[in-house]
């Protein structure tokens, strides 16, 4: 438990949404920074850049349900409608009117929900591996979860999801430490706790009959309200899912995007990059205030 709390220093806070837990952390004070996470990571995920910045800024990282300290309900919808409704009513809940938003894996497009229908809101944008577009170019080994009961016993039984990203998706083995490595998977220690990790992947939309597509289809239509943001993107270029093909989706939509490569990166960025990164997002956001 000391190596865990070392690595995850931070005080839990929760609000209720609809008698379930939401999960996250609030660390420090000043401009506000929201950062969300992905698929099977939590809000661990951001620990160092949150450890790095809360001494300048209001770091604010949940845990989307089934994820991470929340409740990990199992009759639950965990459609991409339901993150971005629980994301927004935490901001409302937490009375916050501006803030810089992170974005990672399907913290991407659930935060890009939020962004288009409230783009007044988002002062700039930090973009990290993550999907803006409709998409079917996802690898073997994740659409291979998505076969019926086959998916569903290797994520949930063998923890197959989890396990497998905490090997693959990073690719600096000095950083990806055992410990490193447990705290990734310690919300997931069960079949019931991973439940989100099979949803996630089951609700990645891949044709229009999707019950998520109209969903995605919708925020990629809005992404043009987000035009004027300042956005910075940093991409990890080893990364076994979102290859080269998501980042020029990004730079389509967003040219004059400030773009940082880590050639030696993978999916997790913020594991093999950390060192590069954290000066990039100082002077990327720089003092800019934001209305708490």
């Amino acid at each position: 438990m000391t190596e865990f709390t070392d690595l995850y220093p931070f005080e839990s806070h929760f609000i209720d949404i609809d008698g379930l837990k939401y999960h996250y952390i609030d660390e420090g004070q000043g401009d506000v920074i929201v950062m969300l996470h992905g698929n099977p990571t939590w809000s661990f995920y951001y620990r160092n850049l949150a450890l790095s910045l809360r001494e300048s800024h209001r770091v604010i990282v949940p845990d989307h349900i089934g994820c991470g300290f929340s409740d990990k309900p199992q009759n639950y919808p965990y459609r991409l409608e339901d993150h971005v409704s629980n994301l927004k009513r935490m901001i409302t809940s937490l009375n916050i009117d501006k803030f810089h938003l992170f974005l990672h894996d399907w913290g991407g497009p659930i935060g890009l929900g939020y962004a288009v229908d409230f783009p007044e809101k988002i002062e700039k944008l930090v973009i990290f591996n993550t999907a803006c577009s409709l998409n079917t170019q996802f690898p073997l080994r994740i659409l291979l979860c998505r076969i019926p009961v086959i998916g569903e016993f290797l994520v949930r039984r063998f923890n197959y999801f989890a396990l497998a990203a905490a090997y693959m998706a990073s690719k600096n083995r000095e950083k990806m430490t055992p410990a490193v490595k447990a705290g990734y998977l310690k919300p997931y220690d069960s079949y019931s706790n991973r439940i989100a990790n099979i949803r996630f992947i089951q609700d990645i939309p891949l044709t229009t009959a999707h019950p998520t597509w109209k969903t995605a289809q919708a925020i990629e239509s809005g992404m043009t309200k987000l035009r004027d943001k300042s956005i910075m993107i940093c991409w990890g270029d080893k990364d076994f899912c979102f290859t080269e093909h998501f980042l020029d989706q990004w730079k389509r939509h967003f040219p004059d995007a400030e773009v940082h490569r880590f050639p030696d990166a993978g999916h997790y960025v913020l594991e093999d990059a950390i060192d590069e990164i954290i000066p990039l997002v100082n002077e990327f956001i720089g003092t800019d205030r934001c209305i708490r």
